[in-house]
């Protein structure tokens, strides 16, 4: 027991002899030396370095060892008598926090596991449920198998050549040789020097533990050092084609978001004091919910990213007072009770996307742009598209155009007297305008004062990593699916955009919810995310062909209903908003495609992405925004160097504008007129078709 532990010159020479000396111990004394077991075990699994650092932080934290002192005189200060009772000390500890077999905490942890078990079987019902009555879909695995062959494409570039591949092979050994010696190095206590630290603005990592244990900072590094590893890979495989690249580098940030070890509960310090000081309750918890998103999704993970009991539309959502004053079967059109006594003569229309519904424009009051404009003095209308069933398959846009955005145009005429209007129309909405805007005109028909698109694509050339995965064989793919039952499922298109988003809109709520077992917070702009509708197969197919894959509209080569479309005949003024962080339209696309009109732009760039920037109120938190003309390329920076910055919201701005394309004022107008008499009260009941019912 009085024997010295000798000093070796490297590494592997400290750790075989400390390892070896603490075997000896535990062979010959037979104690139950818990951190002697949990550091051996580090040792066995792989994770040498880290065990070796381990111990050597318990001998400096006695007695100031550190193998790598220039002061070496050739010996450990450490006899086997030291490092014994280091460990009985730390074992004692351990066991004095451990609680007793009987006490009231184990008692509640064994419960709780039996209810987890409980909950866990409600979730494996939830999701086997679909599947036994052959509703499961093999579209998850079609992506994976995608996937994989994308991977595959990048090994081969750096496996083809023994040169590249260990170049490769190299790069990582090195990195994690110095997250290893910085772990060795480390002081108990003192920080470590950080060999790779995350990007300014990941929260995922800032519990200070992630930094102060060595354990949790070493598993943080290598997280980070591998997903750089990957990312580089992918970026200097010079041999792929740009769009193989690009489809890589997306597979590969969802794999990182995905193998994050915030996401794990034994890798994630918060996660493991909650579920100790709960007993494992925030784990019932999250179960519990794990299965209700499961049946509310019918088999599908639908996650709740706000508290669905807190909103109804009617209620504190979509309460601008109007009335339904026409409907068909694609389409009511509200109109909203004038607020003063004198209005723009010319009325409102708006056109919203039927992919989400229209009252992201009236969410709470404080947020509604409806609302803004009515009190502002505008006659304003909406479109509130239906939910789709499979009796609608067959309406694509050309139907949309005609029995939507056309039909309301006529029925405003009947109510107003007025010819021509201001249209907005937001996402892919403003796509649908932007046509019926170029198909009136090719017939010689002008029906516009001015049109705002918000967030609104017209040309795809640069449409973001929805158009990666935009293709022949998929859309094929999805097609066959689709006509099985008439319709693309909201949970598709849910899936798809939250896939954009996987580090902001899947994971932290996997993590919430599920094992921290807490609710969301209630927020109105996710419950109307999380609102979606589903899409009628032909108008999906007509989207996804002509405007994804082959551009046609930019090119000048789309017919619908037998006309051609050309946006160079609308010459009406354009008022085109984009956000700068946007991934459903980019703001390289929106700008971009705002060259191809026939009439005067005014390009508005928001500081954020496709939803928060446009529903930002005056008199809300500050974001700046840029307004400017026709971009001169597809390069946003260059935009943005000559544009105007401005600060707040644009709303004021696009009200002067709008006004200065008519100012002249009329009484205000009441509801309904010709035969049109109010239907219901706003919002409608088509905007209360839940998918998911």
């Amino acid at each position: 027991m009085g024997q010295i532990v000798k000093k070796g010159v490297y590494v592997m020479s400290v750790r075989s002899k400390i390892t070896a000396a603490i075997r000896k111990i535990g062979e010959e004394q037979n104690w139950n030396l818990a951190p002697l077991s949990d550091d051996l075990s580090l040792m066995d699994t792989g994770l040498d370095s880290l065990g070796l650092a381990t111990l050597i932080a318990r001998l400096e934290a006695e007695f100031g060892f550190d193998p790598f002192s220039s002061s070496d005189d050739g010996e450990i200060p450490v006899t086997l008598g030291d490092l014994v009772r280091i460990y009985e000390r730390a074992t004692k500890g351990a066991a004095a926090e451990a609680a007793p077999i009987d006490s009231p905490e184990a008692g509640a942890l064994a419960q709780n596991l039996g209810r987890l078990a409980k909950e866990g079987a409600n979730a494996l019902a939830a999701c086997f449920k679909p599947r036994e009555v052959g509703a499961s879909t093999d579209a998850l695995t079609r992506e994976l198998v995608a996937a994989a062959r994308t991977a595959g494409k990048v090994a081969e570039y750096w496996f083809s050549d023994p040169r590249r591949a260990v170049e490769a092979q190299t790069r990582l050994g090195r990195a994690y040789l110095d997250l290893w010696t910085s772990a060795i190095r480390r002081r108990p206590g003192a920080p470590a020097a950080q060999v790779v630290m995350p990007e300014p603005g990941d929260d995922r990592f800032a519990d200070e533990e992630w930094s102060q244990n060595p354990f949790f900072d070493f598993v943080k590094q290598a997280y980070l050092l591998n997903t750089q590893w990957v990312d580089r890979l992918v970026q200097d495989a010079s041999d792929l084609d740009e769009r193989t690249r690009r489809q890589a580098a997306f597979y590969a940030r969802q794999v990182a978001a995905a193998l994050a070890p915030s996401n794990f509960l034994f890798t994630n310090p918060e996660l493991l004091r909650e579920t100790r000081s709960s007993q494992a309750e925030n784990l019932v918890r999250g179960m519990q919910m794990f299965a209700e998103d499961l049946e509310a999704g019918q088999g599908r993970l639908k996650i709740r990213h706000t508290e669905p009991s807190t909103f109804e539309l009617g209620r504190n959502l979509a309460v601008t007072p109007g009335k339904v004053i026409f409907q068909n079967e694609l389409m009511q059109l509200i109109q909203y009770q004038a607020t003063s006594q004198e209005v723009l003569k010319v009325p409102l229309l708006i056109v919203p996307p039927w992919i989400n519904k229209y009252y992201i424009l009236d969410l709470s009051p404080e947020k509604s742009f409806i609302k803004w404009c009515v009190d502002r003095g505008l006659t304003v209308f909406a479109i509130s598209w239906v939910n789709p069933d499979a009796r609608l398959a067959h309406k694509s846009f050309e139907q949309y155009m005609h029995e939507g955005v056309i039909a309301a145009l006529d029925k405003i005429e009947s109510v107003t007297r007025e010819r021509k209007i201001h249209a907005v129309g937001y996402c892919v909405g403003g796509t649908l305008l932007a046509m019926t805007l170029a198909y009136l005109a090719a017939r010689r028909e002008d029906r516009a004062v001015s049109a705002s698109l918000f967030a609104a694509q017209v040309d795809f050339t640069y449409a973001g990593d929805l158009a990666l995965f935009v293709d022949e064989e998929r859309i094929s793919q999805l097609e066959a699916h689709m006509k099985a039952q008439g319709y693309l499922e909201a949970s598709y298109m849910a899936y798809a955009f939250g896939m954009l988003h996987a580090e902001d809109m899947i994971w932290p709520y996997m993590v919430n919810n599920y094992l921290r077992g807490k609710k969301p917070f209630s927020f109105d702009i996710l419950y109307w995310n999380s609102d979606a509708t589903r899409i009628p197969a032909a108008n999906q197919s007509f989207h996804l062909r002509n405007l994804y894959l082959d551009n046609r509209l930019a090119r000048g080569d789309l017919q619908v209903d037998g006309v051609a479309l050309s946006l160079r005949d609308v010459t009406a003024p354009i008022f085109n908003v984009a956000g700068r962080e946007d991934r459903i339209s980019p703001a390289r696309s929106v700008l971009h495609g705002s060259r191809f009109f026939g009439g005067p732009v005014e390009n508005v760039l928001v500081d954020s992405g496709h939803v928060a920037g446009l529903v930002v109120p005056p008199g809300r938190p500050d974001l700046p925004y840029w307004t400017g003309g026709q971009p001169g390329d597809a390069d946003l920076d260059a935009w943005i160097s000559t544009a105007t910055e401005h600060t707040g919201s644009c709303w004021n701005d696009w009200l002067e504008w709008l006004r200065s394309q008519g100012p002249e004022l009329v009484p205000r107008r009441e509801i309904g007129a010709d035969g049109l008499a109010p239907i219901e009260d706003a919002p409608g009941s088509y905007v209360k078709v839940r998918s998911w019912d």
